[in-house]
Parts: C-alpha cells; sequence; structure tokens
C-alpha cells in the first residue's frame, strides 16, 4: 500500500548511510520529507556523504552528535547494523522519538505484496528459491532486502502486479512498526547476535516482528518443528501454514512416503530434488509454501527443484578435484550452520574452519567434528577449534594462516572420495570484509589447485 502522505513534510534524520541508509534518504526527500543525515566515516572518505551533499541534503559526518536530536525529529531511520546501544540511538528512544529501519518505509511505499523470510539460517537460501519459483507463475517476483538489493528502493518501483521477496535480518526487522508482510516466513531460532540484541529472547522477539502486524487475511509460514517459531506464531492473526521435516501438517508442507506435499497435493517426489542437506529440506518446505500461497505453479516448483544446487558461499558446489568435491560454505558464521553443512554429507570431510572469535567455545560442534577426517584451522579461534577437534578424536589438525594456504593444505590430506568443506562455524571480520570475500578466495584457490 503505497502512503507516501506518511513522510510529506516529516523531519527525519537518517543514522548511517551505506546503500539502506543512502537509499532512504533520497527517497523521504522525494515524499517531501525535510531529511538530515548523520554518518559516522568523516566526509573526505565518504562518497555517499559528498554526493548527498552537492544534492543539497545536509549532512553531518564525523560522529553522532546528540545535538542533533534538540531539532525537531519525527522520527529515526537507524542503518541496521548500528545498536540500540548506540549514544544518540538509545537518546532518541528515550526522548520518544520513534526509530526504524528502511523496511518500514518499504512497507509504506510498497504497490506491491510482499513475502518476507527471517530466520537464524537459511533466508538466502529460501529466499532465492521462492523468487526461482514464481517464476513463469504469472507474477512479476522481485527479490531483495538483505540479500543485497535495498528493499525501499525496489518497493517505491514496485506496482500492483509484481510481489517482492524479501530477506529480513533481526537488525531490520526489530526497527519496524507497522511493517506487515502478505506472507511471512519464520524459519528457525537459535543462538545469533546476541552481542547485538544482548538475550536470546530479545533476539528470538526482533525475529517475531514479522508475524507482529499481519492481519486475518495474510500468511504465516512457520517452522512447526521448531519449538521457539512455534511460540512466536501462536500470537499472529494471520492464516498459519506450518512446514515440517518430523510431521504430517495436512494445511501446511511435509513429507509423506518420500514425496513434498503441500495442502495435502503432492508437489515433488524427494529423489527429484539437487540441494544437498536436511536442514536444506526445512528450507525448500518453507519455499515451496510460501510460493504456492503466491500463486506459483507446480511445473515451476519442480523445474526450480530439479535444477537448484545452491546459493554461493552457502553449501554451494565450487568444482572436483582428482576426485575431491570442493563445497563453499562460507555464510556458515556461526555452529549451527556449521553443524547442519558437515551433516549434510555422508563421506568423510576435510574441514576448513576459523574465524572472528566472539568469546564462545566449539564443544557444540564436537559430534559432528566426528565425521571429520581431517580440520585446517585458521583464525582467531583457530585454537578453540583445535581444542574441539581434539576432544573429538581428529588427529589430523593443521593451523594455517588463511585461507589461501588452508585450500592447498587441504588437498593434501584428502584421498579421492573425501569432501572438501570450507564452513568456518564463525564471522569473516577477523582477516575479511564479508564472508562473500573469504567465500571468493576459498573458490580462487579451488580453481588454482585445478
Amino acid at each position: 500500500m503505497n502512503d507516501m502522505k506518511n513522510f510529506q513534510g516529516k523531519h527525519v534524520l537518517v543514522l548511517g548511510l551505506a546503500k539502506s541508509g543512502f537509499a532512504a534518504a533520497k527517497l523521504l526527500k522525494t515524499y517531501g520529507a525535510n531529511v538530515v543525515v548523520n554518518d559516522r566515516t568523516p566526509m573526505e572518505e565518504n562518497e555517499q556523504a559528498r554526493k548527498l551533499s552537492s544534492e543539497g541534503y545536509e549532512v553531518v559526518c564525523g560522529d553522532h552528535p546528540l545535538s542533533l536530536l534538540d531539532r525537531p525529529t519525527d522520527f529515526v531511520v537507524k542503518n541496521p547494523g548500528i545498536p540500540y546501544t548506540n549514544p544518540i540511538v538509545s537518546e532518541a528512544v528515550k526522548r520518544g522519538i520513534p526509530v526504524i529501519t528502511e523496511v518500514e518505509i518499504a512497507g509504506k511505499v510498497s504497490r506491491a505484496e510482499m513475502i518476507a523470510i527471517t530466520g537464524s539460517n537459511g533466508k538466502t537460501t529460501t529466499t532465492t528459491l521462492v523468487g526461482e519459483m514464481l517464476k513463469n507463475s504469472g507474477r512479476k517476483p522481485v527479490v531483495a532486502g538483505n540479500i543485497g538489493t535495498v528493499l525501499s528502493e525496489v518497493a517505491d518501483r514496485s506496482n500492483e502486479s509484481d510481489i517482492i521477496v524479501a530477506e529480513l535480518s533481526s537488525f531490520q526487522l526489530m526497527g519496524t512498526q507497522s511493517y506487515a508482510p502478505r506472507i511471512a516466513v519464520l524459519l528457525n531460532i537459535f543462538e545469533a547476535h546476541l552481542d547485538y540484541h544482548g538475550s536470546l529472547a530479545e533476539y528470538a522477539a526482533a525475529k517475531g516482528r514479522i508475524f507482529a502486524n499481519q492481519k486475518e487475511k495474510d500468511f504465516a509460514v512457520y517452522n512447526a518443528d521448531d519449538l521457539r517459531v512455534c511460540e512466536l506464531a501462536q500470537s499472529t492473526k494471520a492464516v498459519k501454514v506450518p512446514f515440517s521435516v518430523t510431521k504430517e501438517y495436512h494445511d501446511g508442507a511435509y513429507i509423506k512416503d518420500g514425496s513434498l506435499y503441500f495442502r495435502e497435493e503432492k508437489i515433488i517426489s524427494l529423489r527429484d530434488i539437487v540441494l544437498p542437506g536436511q536442514h536444506n529440506l526445512e528450507n525448500i518446505l518453507a519455499a515451496v509454501a510460501a510460493s504456492k500461497l503466491a500463486g506459483a505453479n507446480n511445473e515451476q516448483i519442480q523445474e526450480t527443484l530439479n535444477t537448484f544446487t545452491g546459493v554461493k558461499h552457502r553449501l554451494q558446489y565450487v568444482a572436483e578435484v582428482n576426485g575431491r568435491k570442493f563445497y563453499n560454505d562460507s555464510k556458515a558464521t556461526n555452529i549451527l550452520a556449521t553443524q547442519k553443512a558437515i551433516s549434510a554429507f555422508e563421506q568423510k570431510i576435510i574441514l576448513l574452519a576459523g574465524g572472528l572469535d566472539r568469546g564462545n567455545e566449539f564443544d557444540d560442534l564436537i559430534p559432528q567434528l566426528k565425521q571429520v577426517k581431517s580440520i585446517i584451522l585458521f583464525g582467531q579461534t583457530a585454537p578453540k577449534l583445535q581444542r574441539a577437534a581434539k576432544d573429538a578424536g581428529i588427529e589430523d589438525i593443521k593451523l594455517v594462516d588463511n585461507v589461501e594456504e588452508a585450500v592447498p593444505a587441504a588437498y593434501q590430506n584428502s584421498s579421492e572420495g573425501d569432501i572438501i568443506l570450507l564452513s568456518p562455524a564463525c564471522a569473516s571480520w577477523d582477516q575479511f570484509k564479508t564472508f562473500e570475500q573469504r567465500g571468493d578466495i576459498f573458490i580462487n584457490s579451488v580453481h588454482k589447485l585445478k
């Protein structure tokens, strides 16, 4: 529902640039808001800030002065990465000034219906699957959000015949007030981002915002095998649509006799699905439910599942070198993701792992490490992972400086038929700007072997 009147004449502070802040500032000004932009990066190092300043925006750079809140401020649009402990954010909350993210803006300007997808793991895979399943279905799917394209930008360009498929993080959802997707998908809840949210309860509550404003005509697709997700789904007014890999829910998506069903209709045999791993089966069930509710046809769903081998950096097949298959799972930035990646294979695994030290140990990974034949470690957490590997009984443990060194070391330790898997169980920021950069270096190193 396009509701640009919400912004006409409003005084808005856009806090933090990057892609979402830059897009929000431009969009708000287009709709008649009085916009002030504040970013911590100094002007001389900040190309986006200089561009906005040259276009007549008021831009304050270098720090976050509290004095910005002394002028009239109807609301603050916060970059999702800025925590609520930031002094200017906490002061805005204290003064009763609404603090939102650009997802809230997207909901107000969009003419298209939205499918919103969140969860601790599997968001990108599920979002990509839904986008592919909706092709050739009479709808024009547009994939956006946390997946790389700014949601509010896409929403503003949309029309009634479009359908937006949005991947949303807890950071984005925490800053919503009235945002209500037509179809909301909650995949799972595990301990993650506690350094930002402070507690598991706060993190779960942020994820639960995806259901908070839905109406009776909307749909809430939820993982019936996850107790935390079930609790969050209970309060929604939307039609509840469960998915499960363990039970048959005839009002949702489920497995029966080796096939995938949605609302008692057989969609596809499991043997025709090429994407590996039990965790991906959960993502597939969620994607089928969401896409069927949005009007996807079975032929397109089947075509997608017959051919889709994974999203880049998410258990992505890279290459086979002398009988060893290499997989890039650089997006595995927590223990759970690596547990699921290891469990996706029956073959012996050479695991490449390590990264940013967030203070946790890796004891929870020990059961899965028993399937690992050899482990190559790098980054800040290498000593901690080494302890866990020893406790798991792994004898072949090697520490290297970086991913580039890890690939040939893994190859040397492998035999024909082995899986060589990059699944770090850690964030990448100790050595890389992003997990994508880490994954790209892995891919390039594999191709050098060839």
